[in-house]
């Protein structure tokens, strides 16, 4: 099973989220597990407060080390063990991919730990030992949107949680390539017909022309995607050689 834990100031935030949808229904097969751990439910502080003023002074408000700290030991207590990833939700930290997905898919235990406010007192950082983790280049009010994220991306990956198994397999990414455009019923619609190779029935030309449609997509969407696809499939874009021609026996 993979489990997730959840240390954060809005479990609400996250329990809400994963009952739906796949997430909801890998759960109730068993085969995920999310827990949420509200941090403020682990201080000491005789107001309940959570946060205070940084030192040296600055904009906004810290969160305190013990709560954090103490609401981790109380998740490595109850697991009995630490868990094999713990993740902190950072603008600072290596930027999450489809390759870091499949990475974490193969471990059973993953912890996210979501700041809030202006960060997080360094001390509960480095005693946690956390790996930084970001979802791109900009900054969120707190960390649950980006491990709600990274749960459901990592979940797709995991052994029977989507109806088929290939189904992750022709997304965007999990070739280095976008996905190839696809439709449904009806055949036309406001004079926009389906690709007439799609309704030919010929497996090997769909799958060509899909390949493709992928290789140009990403080459205008992501030239960046594009041009790592082409440096490591260099046999694909070589120049083909000409075909020599059998000179006839006189």
């Amino acid at each position: 099973m993979k489990n997730y834990y959840v240390m954060t100031l809005f479990p609400e935030m996250i329990e809400n989220v994963v009952r739906e949808s796949i997430s909801g229904r890998a759960i109730k097969a068993g085969l995920m597990n999310v827990e949420a751990f509200n941090i403020r439910d682990y201080t000491k502080d005789a107001h309940n407060h959570v946060d205070d003023y940084p030192y040296g002074g600055g904009a906004g408000m810290l969160m305190q080390v013990q709560p954090i700290v103490d609401c981790y030991q109380h998740i490595v207590d109850q697991i009995g063990h630490r868990p094999a990833r713990v993740l902190f939700m950072s603008p600072q930290g290596r930027t999450f991919d489809q390759r870091m997905a499949e990475e974490l898919a193969a471990e059973e235990d993953i912890l996210f730990l979501c700041g809030h406010y202006e960060g997080i007192d360094e001390r509960a950082l480095e005693i946690l030992d956390v790996e930084h983790v970001s979802i791109g280049d900009y900054i969120l009010t707190g960390g649950e949107l980006p491990a709600l994220s990274m749960i459901d991306s990592i979940s797709r990956l995991v052994h029977g949680v989507l109806n088929k198994d290939a189904s992750h397999e022709i997304e965007s990414f999990s070739d280095g390539l976008l996905e190839y455009p696809q439709y449904t019923r009806p055949e036309v619609y406001e004079d926009r017909r389906v690709p007439a190779i799609l309704l030919s029935g010929d497996h090997k030309k769909v799958d060509e022309w899909r390949h493709q449609m992928s290789l140009d997509r990403t080459k205008e969407r992501r030239p960046d995607l594009y041009e790592a696809y082409v440096a490591s499939h260099a046999k694909e874009f070589a120049p083909k050689k000409p075909k020599r021609r059998r000179k006839r026996a006189e």
